[in-house]
């Protein structure tokens, strides 16, 4: 990117139906919204983060929950799932290791015994608005399993069979993950979580095996989540990478995965968050109709079409947008999301894109599928760059309004996971400065 300023304009929203059928547009009378980027004062995370940053503000203190927790045979075991604290967003990003506090989370559960199985990375922190102290918070976590953690139950249908399994990311003899998305509950800040369920999964029968699956990404799943409230439900926006129906080798079709991957979205009523399993429906092109761990349907204006280099995730080579960062913007009075692209093996992909959606109420007829044609953002040729999100700065604008990653101004700060073989930073270097749609 040059060090100028760069003007951006976002493209006029699409409605589209996700059934396959040809998108329709519908024109505006306005003009759509812009942004720019402006090159900020570089800004290093001192702690590890490989998953959208969820936070929240516990009364007058901005909390976040960056790191992992739970077992994972790939790549061991851990416990850097912390906290840590500031009077604003920058001073809690800059909080050193020792600043940081690990909270009581629950303990994994045995191979074929119910409970919290595998690796979790908490997403986006919903807050009640119910409790005035601002203690009652739900996070909505991305899981990551394997056949060896959650080995095949034929009574339940759940977990995996380790039978032409396909490869993981760190050698041929390595496993490929499969993620689900999940609640946990806290009603005393985030000191102390416990696991309420799952809020989406994929089975087993929608699990993509040797010999068509060699991006060394996932076996399958749902994952990479971002949830914002509208209305009466939580609406998860989040990452679709299994087979769209029952995956057969002789069989296989890549335009059928593709077809089935790889954005979508789902809703659960906020009064479910308790007890959410079997409680949340993804949306199926039509509506909010397909059951939480049943076949939905991406989000049409999101997909990368074949004939632009756009492929399922289970190819080396398929090009998909994923890891889904959104937030509702005050200035622009519409959602705005962020999200990388992958365009090789291991998640490779140097670019971030941006779409946004003018409706606020995200429950009425085809709202929730508004979202304009992703652009691009930002580009780092040689870099992998993932979970991009939109971050409040300390302005007074920010702290008066307790603005977070899911709600925010005209202004905000750009993070990103920048990778490199040798290195794994995330960072910030760019303001983001948003201008309304010209009347």
């Amino acid at each position: 990117m040059k060090a100028s300023q760069i003007l951006v304009t976002l493209a006029v929203v699409a409605l589209a139906a996700c059934s396959g059928k040809k998108q329709e547009t519908t024109e505006t009378a306005v003009s759509p919204p812009s942004y720019k980027l402006i090159p900020a004062k570089r800004v290093l995370f001192n702690s590890f983060v490989d998953c959208n940053m969820a936070e929240a503000w516990v009364g007058d203190t901005f909390r976040i929950f960056p790191g992992k927790y739970g077992e994972d045979p790939l790549w061991g075991d851990a416990h850097d799932l912390n906290f840590a604290d500031g009077r604003h967003a920058e001073e809690a990003f800059a909080s050193g290791a020792a600043a940081f506090t690990e909270p009581q989370m629950p303990k994994n559960t045995p191979a074929g015994t119910p409970g919290l199985h595998g690796a979790v990375w908490f997403e986006t922190v919903y807050q009640d608005p119910t409790d005035k102290s601002g203690r009652t918070l739900y996070a909505v976590y991305h899981n990551e399993n394997y056949p060896a953690t959650l080995p095949y139950n034929a009574a339940t249908g759940e977990g995996y069979i380790d039978k032409k399994w396909p490869q993981g990311l760190t050698g041929p003899t390595s496993p490929a993950a499969v993620c689900r998305i999940g609640i946990m509950k806290s009603i005393n800040g985030g000191h102390s979580w416990d696991n309420r369920g799952l809020f989406l999964e994929d089975l087993q029968p929608r699990m993509i095996l040797k010999p068509h699956n060699t991006s060394k990404t996932f076996a399958g799943g749902v994952g990479d989540p971002s949830a914002v409230a509208s209305g009466d439900y939580l609406y998860l926006f989040y990452g679709e990478y299994g087979y769209p129906g029952q995956y057969e080798e002789k069989a296989y079709d890549p335009q059928k995965e593709w077809s089935g991957q790889c954005i979508s979205v789902a809703r659960i009523r906020l009064s479910d968050l308790d007890k959410p399993v079997g409680k949340a429906r993804r949306w199926d092109g039509k509506g909010f109709n397909a059951p939480w761990n049943g076949v939905g349907a991406p989000i049409a204006a999101l997909q990368i079409p074949r004939e632009a280099g756009g492929g399922p995730g289970s190819s080396p080579t398929g090009g998909f947008h994923w890891g889904p960062s959104v937030s509702w913007n005050t200035h622009l009075n519409a959602w705005v999301m962020l999200m990388a692209k992958s365009t090789g093996p291991s998640w490779a992909g140097s670019s971030i894109h941006i779409s946004t959606n003018p409706n606020k109420d995200l429950g009425e007829a085809m709202q929730s599928q508004a979202w304009s044609k992703p652009k691009l953002l930002l580009d780092k040729p040689g870099f992998f760059l993932w979970y991009p999100s939109l971050q409040p700065m300390n302005t007074p604008d920010d702290v008066t309004n307790k603005h977070t990653c899911l709600r925010l101004g005209k202004r905000a700060r750009l993070f990103v996971k920048n990778i490199k073989p040798e290195k794994s930073e995330y960072l910030s270097e760019y303001i983001i400065e948003f201008e309304k749609a010209n009347p």
